[in-house]
């Protein structure tokens, strides 16, 4: 749409958009992400993750933001403010909502595993910091595109990508730092799980590639967005269609699906169970008491060099029944250190059996 203009005085014209947006391209996305909305919130309310809420507005803000691009197309070349301003809006902001479900799940996945040690954040600290990054990043953002949707001048129009331009910047610094942080913890898990880990059934290994790739996409997505507003609006990248679609809309339907295919619900089920089951054992409250162990013959103690653990046998409660057997040699304390995390491992294979009622498997 070209601004009106009156006298001698007249300002320059542009267009709100620099070509035809397609309705045929913008119809599919406005379907797609109206069934992606469709199922996560049938997920949301179905696993009560309330902490992914703020996934769902942002496929929410997709959706309506697509049909905002749909009533434009039928506009053209008269298009309306509120419409441009409407998928503006929408479409920018709705993957840093994307973005902060991401951070809440990571520090979920870290506690139900018991890695605390192996985050390079403090787990306290680990959403916040990220969710308070991108709440900077969402600011700027909106405020810029606030500017950008409302510019009547190439100036403010000029202003708004740069604000627009920031926010991008902080939420790229942010979600870099966060793929590091994931990098690290999974190695850290690779070379030494942590005795919960055998507990859990669901795939926790699985969903740390689903962040790995959703944290890709969405890190591709704000360098495009970045590139797009750092050329400025006569730039190629402003002029074709094709580029927001392919390099935004599809890569956040990608994400969108990825969190359809392996819902946090599922992979976090006994998060709070697996928790407070952690914090009683913590304060001495353990469950499944380990009482009489009886040691074997195996050679010297702490004076001898060969030796160590014979057959070892536990019981749980007043229950007789064997539940392990240690055999072997070893020496002195390393085989006591070995025991010992073998014994805490069945510890929470044990509870994760009791708990959930279902066969452990280990990763």
């Amino acid at each position: 749409m070209s601004t009106n203009t009156t006298g001698a005085a007249a300002e320059p014209k542009f267009k709100y958009y620099s070509y035809d947006p397609s309705l045929a391209g913008n119809t599919i996305f406005a379907v797609v992400f109206a069934l992606s909305t469709i199922g996560h919130a049938f997920m949301l309310f179905k696993h009560k993750t309330w902490y992914f809420l703020a996934f769902l507005i942002g496929c929410l803000f997709e959706t309506i933001g697509f049909i905002g691009r749909v009533v434009s197309a039928t506009e053209t070349p008269d298009w309306k403010l509120s419409t441009y301003i409407m998928q503006t809006l929408l479409i920018l902001l709705a993957p840093a909502l994307y973005a902060a479900s991401v951070y809440m799940v990571l520090g979920r996945l870290i506690r139900l595993l018991d890695a605390h040690e192996y985050s390079v954040v403090r787990t306290s600290w680990l959403t916040k910091i990220f969710v308070l990054g991108d709440v900077l990043s969402f600011l700027a953002q909106s405020g810029g595109g606030g500017i950008l949707a409302s510019a009547k001048t190439p100036e403010n129009q000029k202003l708004g990508g740069n604000v627009i331009l920031g926010g991008l910047g902080i939420q790229v610094v942010f979600f870099g730092l966060f793929i590091v942080v994931i990098i690290i913890f999974h190695v850290r898990m690779r070379k030494n799980p942590t005795p919960r880990s055998y507990s859990i059934t669901a795939s926790w290994e699985q969903f740390i590639y689903v962040l790995y790739a959703s944290s890709a996409l969405i890190l591709i997505r704000s360098v495009f967005r970045m590139v797009e507003y750092g050329a400025g609006h006569d730039s190629a990248l402003m002029k074709n269609e094709v580029y927001l679609l392919v390099l935004d809309s599809l890569l956040m339907f990608q994400v969108s699906a990825l969190f359809l295919w392996k819902h946090p619900g599922g992979i976090l089920a006994g998060y709070k169970e697996v928790n407070r089951n952690g914090d009683a054992e913590s304060r001495g409250g353990d469950r499944y008491p380990m009482v009489p162990v009886e040691y074997g013959s195996g050679g010297a103690g702490a004076g001898g060099g060969e030796g160590g653990l014979g057959s070892q046998k536990m019981y749980d409660g007043e229950d007789t029944s064997t539940v392990s057997e240690v055999g072997g040699g070893g020496n002195g304390v390393a085989s006591q250190a070995k025991y010992a995390r073998r014994q805490q491992r069945m510890s929470y294979e044990q509870t994760a059996a009791t708990t959930y009622s279902t066969p452990v498997r280990k990763q």
